[in-house]
């Protein structure tokens, strides 16, 4: 196959990419550059390839909208819920059970855990941070030990995955030409075998330090400096009718996520229910969330409830764009390498396929080796994750795991999955000091380098464990 200026062009954009990626730098501005000079290239018109900036983002922003959306609702309901003060009524029962520095290890994770998986690990820190830490260090958990078992179980298990809201196996599944479900189920899988290798070796290596239960902790744990970002408003009401309605959502809320849950399991895994197809899992927890922020804003005062929905709303969308604005430019640049979509951002009839081509041209190149494919892509994966952002790299990885499949006799599936652990769990917040794992660190008041040392070797095994396994089992 004959490469033409326009595939070298792509190919050197990659590697500027990635060379930025490593040097800590923020990839947007490489991003728009490169996708202009390839437009331009390919078409041989300057005007075109500035219409190429546009098209691409445009083009991405539509293939990635379903995304911003269930952020939008989910962020909007959780404020909605803070209102109430149902977020810390569906938190408090867990205090009672946290005895000791064990339990209490295990009792962060399950909570991070399960609020992570539908709310992301955005809010999930400042919930279980400011109510849960403090009873932790009491019952005699390390703050460096409660760290970790946030980081771990948030960013690193439930974001990796990502399986119940789907942003992250969509991101990756739509730039390779994958099937959305399959890379989720898979994701979910290696995410479960990483996460429990990691926080199983980080228990073992924190259990010495593990003390007693004594309030001397926590009064020691109270004096250290804090600055005031590093704790957000719990949300926290004293109006007495607040606190009655808080219950009763405290209860609706994760009972109707549990009716949606026992529904797609049904569907999956029997013929009672029809098989759910595509994003229906989260339309399926969207539409239910839209229902729910309604009626907690009505509960909360129904005079305002109209202007309370639409202004929570309007915070959602705010936070939506400001955590995966920066992906758009990003996924339009990597949408090129697409035969499917590049046709589209180039305004042309013929439909190059970049990334294709130029791995097709040099295949005999590559190893034919599954075990080489799979760590390769992890490998990239980790790299993309430098950026701390974690999803940035997931276009990346799919385009490069679509690409690949053919010649190394590894599914796409399979390969974009175990791209998107190493993204995700290193630029997600386990292993880059520089990603959200600094409010992690702010909230336990630990030094974010101390928890990056502390989480390294852990995460390392687990997703080398998980690769293995991964190229094994699938």
């Amino acid at each position: 196959m004959e490469l033409t200026a326009a595939h070298w062009m792509y190919l050197i954009g990659t590697c500027i990419i990635i060379l930025t990626m490593l040097l800590r730098q923020n990839v947007v501005v490489p991003s728009i550059l490169v996708t202009f000079l390839v437009g331009w290239i390919f078409t041989g018109s300057f005007t075109v390839g500035l219409q190429t900036i546009f098209n691409a983002s445009l083009i991405a922003a539509g293939e990635l909208f379903n995304i911003f959306l269930i952020i939008t609702i989910m962020t909007a309901l959780l404020h909605s819920l803070k209102a109430l003060g149902t977020d810390k009524q569906m938190i408090t029962p867990f205090q009672k059970v946290m005895k000791n520095g064990h339990i209490s290890y295990w009792i962060l994770i399950l909570v991070t855990y399960t609020i992570s998986l539908f709310f992301w690990p955005t809010p999930a820190v400042p919930l279980v941070g400011a109510l849960l830490i403090p009873v932790a260090i009491r019952a005699g958990l390390p703050p460096i030990g409660a760290a970790i078992a946030i980081a771990l179980a948030g960013q690193g298990m439930a974001l990796s995955s990502d399986y119940v809201i789907q942003i992250a196996p969509t991101l990756t599944a739509t730039a390779a030409g994958a099937d959305v479900d399959v890379v989720a189920d898979r994701g979910f899988v290696l995410s479960i075998i990483t996460g429990v290798t990691a926080i199983v070796i980080a228990y073992l290596t924190l259990r010495k330090g593990i003390l007693s239960p004594s309030n001397d902790h926590l009064t020691a744990w109270e004096k250290l400096d804090q600055t005031p970002e590093q704790m957000n408003d719990s949300g926290d009401s004293n109006d007495p009718q607040t606190s009655k309605y808080g219950f009763l959502f405290s209860i609706l809320v994760p009972l109707t996520f549990l009716a949606i849950i026992l529904y797609m399991f049904l569907a999956k895994f029997s013929e009672i229910i029809p098989s759910v197809e595509g994003g229906t899992g989260a339309a399926l927890i969207g539409g239910a969330s839209a229902l729910l922020l309604i009626a907690a804003s009505m509960f909360k005062n129904l005079r305002t409830s109209l202007t309370t929905v639409s202004d929570n709303l309007v915070k959602g969308f705010l936070f939506a764009f400001k955590a995966m604005g920066p992906v758009i430019p990003i996924a339009g640049f990597f949408f090129i390498g697409s035969g499917e979509l590049s046709g589209r951002i180039l305004g042309t009839e013929e439909s190059p396929s970049f990334l294709f081509d130029l791995v097709v041209s040099g295949q005999q190149f590559i190893p034919e080796s599954p075990f080489i494919a799979g760590f390769g892509i992890l490998l990239i994966g980790i790299i993309t994750g430098l950026d701390g952002s974690g999803f940035s790299g997931l276009p990346l990885v799919g385009s490069l795991s679509g690409a690949l499949s053919g010649s190394v006799g590894v599914d796409a599936e399979t390969l974009s999955a175990i791209g998107q652990m190493g993204s995700i769990w290193v630029g997600g917040g386990t292993l880059i000091a520089w990603s959200s794992l600094v409010a992690v660190a702010g909230f336990a008041k630990v030094p974010v380098m101390d928890l990056v040392r502390k989480s390294f070797l852990p995460v390392m095994i687990g997703l080398i464990l998980s690769t293995i396994l991964g190229l094994w089992i699938f």
